[in-house]
Parts: structure tokens; C-alpha cells; sequence
């Protein structure tokens, strides 16, 4: 499988699917996932295509069973972040094991396998179905994961994100947050008129830090730790001369199951009410702008068991059980009903420069995946 894995996953990293929510020129998903449908078709799986948002598209591949059996969806994105800094993205280089390229690790290569597994056990009479889902946006709001979700409900799914094969049950979530502080305009020769909203914004960036420091000695979870926080934008002023009107910090609050939109909103208004009490003079207000859940899988799930047994006769060991600090779409899965674990290749620089995924790892996460199909599916 290594062989047709490498030839794969070229042919995939070759095409250019790069979000456009990110980049603006991105060519997006409908070039790749017609590539996805044609080579599942011909590996003689269903095929089809979807449309989730306009210019974005999903393709499903099916190994359909023979009835009455459990279904087994394999998840994967196609979609991947810029190209800017790296030398040749689109010409997949092999050397040392490695491939090398833009979504070689993020993750063309899980594709590639999930693909191979797929094709394989339509090979093993399976009574259950094996689907895979090549999907659109992951790297920003998920739309094509949120459209399978949906529209199917399989018994339990793999999402192929690379874990440097150790089997994932849980990450953390984020909640991007925007403060606004209002001061008053006015001329610097003018310091009795004008009010500095950036200079008021400091005693809230204070907070922020203070609040990160106590959220990190709480670890309070078995597998993720502790959740964060950090200020990661700041914008504001006018001209040298003028006293900034408004200052906009964007921060983003990193969650651990049980933390909820909700806690995290008043985490911040109480760091904005501490810093109204040092300085009366302070107006600020703070709300979020984008949310999205932490994910955790009840380790008695039976797809916990299955892919541990599988991932071990693939690897020769058995695979660490761990949490991940990125977020994936396992918890859109999750969400949904679905048990769900997260379980993929070893490599290194995801949105990086130099990206690169290790090709037998990736033929050994395939040879996984095909096992849990054909206990989950039999």
C-alpha cells in the first residue's frame, strides 16, 4: 500500500486547494474534490459531489456493504492554508521517506490513505458501509464537515487529522473575543480634551495576562491540561498627533471541555469590570465573535477499542492515548452524535514553510484504518 500511497498522495498535494477565506486568490476545493470523485470511481466506490457554499464542494466516496451492517465514516479536508514563504508547494518532493509539500501532513496524505482503506474493504464483502468524506473549508469554518454531519448518520467515525499516530479522544475548543476601548479624540497639544483609549486598553491587556496565568496552573484536565488566553491583535489611533477615540484588542480563549461560551464572556467582563475599578475614567466592552467547541470522547466508546486494536497491529505497539491542543472537525462529528476519535500520521509543519509527511507512517495509519472497518463493519 506504501507505493500506491506515495503515488496518492503526490497527485493530491499537487492540486492547489487553498482555503480562499484565507487567501483571496485560493483555488478552493472543486478542482481536488473532482479528482477525489474520478479516482474513487475508478477504484470502483459510489462517487459524488456536493456543493456546501458557493464555489465550495465536498466528495463522498462509499464502499457500499452488503446490508445490515454499521457504518464506519472516515473524515478528511481538503482545503489548506496559504503558500507564501515556501519553495515549489505544489511539486510534491519525496526524500528520505518524506514527502514534502503544501498539505503533504495537513493533510493530503491522510486523505490518500483514508481513500486506500476504503478501496480495500469494498474488497473484504463488509455488510456495513465505509464512507469517506473529503471535505471543504476545515481550516476556517468548517462547512463541509457541518454538511456531512447533517446529512448522515454513521455509527462512528476517524477523523485522519495528524496525531503522530497516538489515537486522540479529546481537544481544545476557542472562543475569538474582540474588546473595544472608546477614549476621546482630540489634538496632542490638547490633553485636557482628548481621553487615550489605547493607553486605558492597558489595564485590560494586564488582566488578559494575569487571567492566562491563572488558567494554566489549573490543570484540571487528564489529557489537555488547562485552558488559555492571549491577546492577539491590536489596532488603533489615528495619527501621531491625535489622541486615539478607540483601541480594538482580538483575543482568543482557549477552551477545555466543560468550558463554555458563556464562562468565557464573564471571564472577560470581569477582567473589564477590575480594570473599570482601578480607572473610572476606563470605557470599554467586550463580546465574541466566533466559538467553537472542545471535543472529548468517553474512553468506553467501543471505536476507542477498535481503532487502539487496529492502530496496534498496524504499528506494532500500542498507540498512546492522548489529547491535542488543535482544534479538528471531530468535535462537529461529536457534536452530532457520532463517536468519534482522531487518528493520523507522523510529520511536521502544518501552515509552516517546510512541510512534510512520513510516508510509511501514513501507509501504517491506512492499514488502520482498514482494520477498524472490517471489525466495525463485518
Amino acid at each position: 500500500m506504501r507505493d500506491e500511497l506515495q503515488e496518492l498522495a503526490a497527485e493530491l498535494v499537487a492540486i492547489e486547494s487553498v482555503n480562499p477565506d484565507l487567501v483571496a486568490a485560493g483555488a478552493g476545493e472543486e478542482a481536488i474534490a473532482r479528482f477525489v470523485a474520478g479516482w474513487a470511481e475508478r477504484a470502483g466506490l459510489e462517487a459524488t459531489l456536493e456543493e456546501v457554499a458557493p464555489g465550495r464542494w465536498n466528495a463522498l466516496a462509499v464502499a457500499r456493504g452488503s446490508g445490515g451492517g454499521r457504518t464506519l465514516l472516515l473524515n478528511a479536508h481538503m482545503d489548506t492554508v496559504g503558500t507564501a514563504g515556501m519553495q515549489d508547494p505544489l511539486e510534491p518532493r519525496v526524500e528520505g521517506g518524506r514527502m514534502y509539500g503544501r498539505g503533504a501532513f495537513d493533510m493530503k496524505a491522510s486523505l490518500a490513505a483514508i481513500l486506500l482503506a476504503a478501496a480495500r474493504a469494498r474488497e473484504l464483502g463488509l455488510r456495513g458501509d465505509v464512507v469517506v468524506a473529503a471535505v471543504a473549508d476545515e481550516e476556517v469554518a468548517s462547512v463541509g464537515s457541518a454538511a456531512v454531519a447533517r446529512a448522515l448518520r454513521p455509527d462512528a467515525a476517524i477523523v485522519a487529522e495528524p496525531t503522530e499516530e497516538r489515537l486522540a479522544l479529546a481537544h481544545r475548543g476557542f472562543v475569538w473575543l474582540e474588546i473595544e476601548t472608546t477614549g476621546v479624540a482630540a489634538h496632542g497639544s490638547r490633553p485636557d480634551l482628548g481621553v487615550d483609549a489605547i493607553a486605558k486598553t492597558g489595564r485590560i491587556l494586564t488582566g488578559i495576562e494575569e487571567l492566562d496565568r491563572s488558567l494554566r496552573q489549573d490543570v484540571s484536565h487528564a489529557l489537555l491540561g488547562s485552558g488559555s488566553l492571549h491577546a492577539s491583535l491590536i489596532e488603533g489611533g489615528a495619527g501621531l498627533s491625535t489622541y486615539p477615540d478607540r483601541c480594538v484588542v482580538r483575543a482568543e480563549r482557549r477552551t477545555i471541555p466543560g468550558e463554555t461560551r458563556e464562562l468565557v464572556e464573564a471571564e472577560l467582563r470581569s477582567v473589564i469590570k477590575r480594570a473599570k475599578e482601578a480607572d473610572p475614567e476606563l470605557r470599554a466592552e467586550a463580546r465574541a465573535m466566533f466559538v467553537r467547541e472542545p471535543f472529548e470522547l468517553d474512553g468506553s466508546a467501543e471505536i476507542v477499542d477498535v481503532t487502539r486494536r487496529a492502530a496496534a497491529g498496524a504499528l506494532g505497539r500500542e498507540p498512546d492515548v492522548v489529547g491535542v491542543p488543535f482544534w479538528t472537525d471531530a468535535a462537529i462529528f461529536a457534536a452530532a452524535g457520532i463517536p468519534t476519535v482522531v487518528f493520523g500520521p507522523v510529520g511536521e509543519g502544518a501552515h509552516a514553510d517546510v512541510e512534510w509527511v512520513d510516508l510509511d507512517s501514513a501507509a501504517r495509519c491506512a492499514g488502520a484504518y482498514l482494520a477498524v472497518a472490517a471489525e466495525l463493519c463485518a
